[in-house]
């Protein structure tokens, strides 16, 4: 499996019309699949010994459980995955009597990821073929742009995509 890259150009500071442009890789539009628990629980299904209804219930349960964790200010470890937490975001008051839990204007869930799931680039992993290694090709006209696992790029005839920011 592969992952599509298309080239594009855009400065190197995007506010700064000025500053140079310069070629970029983004990853090609259209081109991903959003998984739904359903469907990677029938890929669990064929995969090991639960049955998929089985699978989403397990999955749907534990999301409920890892919400009622987080409303707490916990964190939450999965062993392979990474760890949930909750940050906030908040403005500045110049007294402290101002500054009260109206103050916090935004909630995010943060997710630090485990180590054992960090991706590498095969085109600079160290072991060639490695489970965390993802092969990356670059989308475009090329003879040599259309075939993944050639590491060679593309050719100049490939479609330039302007874009002034991502």
């Amino acid at each position: 499996m592969s992952i599509a890259v298309m080239r594009c150009k855009r400065n190197k500071f995007i506010s700064d019309p000025t500053s140079p442009v310069l070629n970029y890789l983004k990853l090609v539009p259209g081109h991903m699949k959003l998984y739904t628990i359903d469907e990677i629980a029938s890929e669990t299904e064929i995969a090991g010994g639960m049955s998929a209804e089985d699978v989403t219930h397990v999955v749907k349960s534990f999301i409920r459980s890892m919400r009622r964790i987080l409303a707490k200010g916990d964190k939450v470890k999965v062993d392979g995955l990474g760890i949930f937490h909750v940050t906030f975001s908040c403005e500045g008051k110049e007294e402290e009597k101002d500054c009260t839990v109206k103050s916090i204007k935004r909630v995010n869930i943060r997710f630090k990821v485990d180590n054992t799931l960090r991706l590498v680039n095969e085109a600079n992993a160290t072991t060639r073929g490695a489970a965390n290694n993802v092969e990356f090709y670059i989308s475009g006209k090329g003879s040599e742009a259309l075939h993944p696992g050639n590491n060679a790029g593309g050719s100049d005839d490939d479609d330039e995509v302007v874009d002034p920011g991502f």
